[in-house]
């Protein structure tokens, strides 16, 4: 593509644009498996392929480096692959379409994949590179880290030798990582209404939108108070009172990830005609004020209400049902940690809205540095479904990171970084997931420290990479190496 060449480091570049030719979704990494494989074989990197969908790459010390401890890098090969509502890409046979803008690298109405791409990208370069000076070196590129962390969780660490480890998925340069919550993935099925149908002819079909919010990850930004386009919708369709009794929901999306904040949802629906000018006037009236409400986080919220060509009717649930369910599900921030100032403790994310079959089916993120506020948490899912008459599944449990008092890493990295950048970084645990808690859980001997460049707003439309950021990140972990 030839995009990115003239950005530095040209190695590291050239590999990430070569990633992002790949469509590399969550469950879609045939091509991107290949594609590491093939450059392992072209290079003459030893590499373990396990039944999990991820790699291990070896490569030996340099010449004098070959009496020091080895180094484990680690990143993930998947993305979460969302794209703008309407836009018609279909991001499981299209990669993303990057482009440069000043500093930054964006993708043109999808996600860049800079969340994990670009360490994917570093590691390789190290790893392809004849001129770096380092220890013995492992690289560990999981698999469907995003839904999950699959492949960290079905990692056999008995493969791994090196227990200092470099966790190359942090999003804000300067900044350490050094322990993270734990999580879960819910699944909330609420079954279609036997009573509710269209009851006449005459009932007008309605497809309400909204869109133009910033979205997110929903453990970095979750608080941000960023406007979460499903829940936004239980508000809007909710406020119809008496004008939307009648009405019975048909169809919606909302969202494209549990982990991402949804920027968008669309419900379709139908209702008679005579409550038509009521319920419009409803929703308008509301969405003036979740507009006003979301001034400073989401100023480009959007309500379209439009007439819908497609009558066939589809799922049956009455509106009333479907906002008492919406409206009753916790979202955002649930506590905030006692003992570190600022740090959410405890929170979920509405992330993903739809109709599948004859149900309803809400997905969530769930995350806790605290396991027991966590079963919590998803328990009251459990109790809130059951009274709809719904079930639920609970897949993807991840452990937290535990932070450490003494890290040898640590203290090294601090110091590399000290001598570089003339200050210290900034050293902290987070409430996003890292794969670093399942590999410990494995190996409570391994020391780990997460860094990465600047991104901004991943899992999202208006994720963007920094150029120079990741120059600066590149060269203090090959100093960090040679150290």
């Amino acid at each position: 593509m030839n995009i990115l060449n003239s950005c530095k480091p040209e190695n590291v570049f050239g590999i990430f644009e070569e990633i992002c030719s790949i469509p590399h979704g969550s469950y879609n990494l045939d091509e991107i498996r290949a594609y590491i494989i093939d450059f392992a074989e072209r290079a003459g990197i030893e590499y373990t392929a396990d039944a999990y969908g991820n790699i291990i790459l070896r490569k030996p010390a340099t010449e004098g480096y070959e009496d020091k401890p080895g180094i484990v890098l680690q990143a993930h090969m998947d993305m979460v692959a969302v794209c703008e509502d309407g836009s018609g890409i279909d991001m499981k046979t299209t990669p993303p379409e990057i482009f440069t803008e000043g500093d930054m690298i964006g993708a043109r109405g999808t996600s860049l994949g800079g969340d994990d791409g670009i360490g994917v990208a570093m590691a390789l370069a190290i790893l392809d590179s004849v001129v770096i000076s380092h220890p013995a070196l492992e690289v560990i590129i999981t698999a469907n880290e995003e839904t999950g962390m699959e492949g960290a969780k079905g990692l056999d660490m008995s493969l791994i030798k090196g227990r200092q480890l470099i966790n190359l998925d942090s999003e804000d340069e300067g900044i350490f990582t050094v322990g993270c919550a734990g999580g879960a993935r819910v699944k909330c099925y609420i079954p279609a209404d036997s009573e509710a149908a269209v009851t006449s002819s005459q009932d007008t079909f309605l497809e309400i939108r909204i869109s133009g919010l910033k979205g997110g990850h929903s453990g970095t930004e979750i608080h941000l108070g960023r406007g979460n386009a499903s829940k936004l919708m239980g508000r809007l369709t909710g406020s119809t009172s008496v004008h939307g009794r009648s009405a019975v929901i048909h169809d919606v999306k909302g969202g494209n990830a549990d982990n991402a904040i949804p920027a968008d949802c669309m419900v379709r629906l139908s209702l008679p005609s005579s409550d038509i000018e009521g319920f419009i006037g409803c929703i308008k009236k509301e969405a003036a004020v979740i507009k006003s409400e979301l001034s400073k986080t989401d100023p480009g919220f959007t309500v379209n209400i439009s007439v819908s060509g497609n009558t066939d009717p589809g799922l049956c649930m009455s509106l009333m049902n479907f906002t008492s369910f919406i409206n009753s599900l916790p979202n955002g921030i649930i506590a905030m940690s006692g003992e570190v100032e600022g740090l959410v403790e405890t929170s979920l994310n509405l992330g993903i809205l739809k109709i599948e079959g004859d149900r309803l089916v809400a997905e969530f993120a769930v995350r806790s540095s605290v396991d027991s506020e966590k079963d919590a948490l998803i328990k009251r899912l459990q109790s809130l479904t059951e009274g709809f008459g719904g079930t639920n599944t609970v897949t993807g449990v991840y452990p937290g990171w535990k932070y450490a008092p003494e890290s040898p890493l640590r203290d090294r990295m601090v110091r590399v970084f000290r001598d570089m950048y003339g200050h210290d970084p900034k050293v902290e645990a987070i409430h996003a997931g890292l794969e670093c808690g399942w590999f410990m859980s494995k190996a409570p001997d391994i020391d780990a420290v997460s860094i990465g460049p600047d991104m901004q707003s991943v899992h999202s439309t208006s994720e963007r990479l920094s150029v120079s950021s990741t120059e600066r990140v590149y060269e203090y972990l090959l100093k960090v190496l040679a150290d």
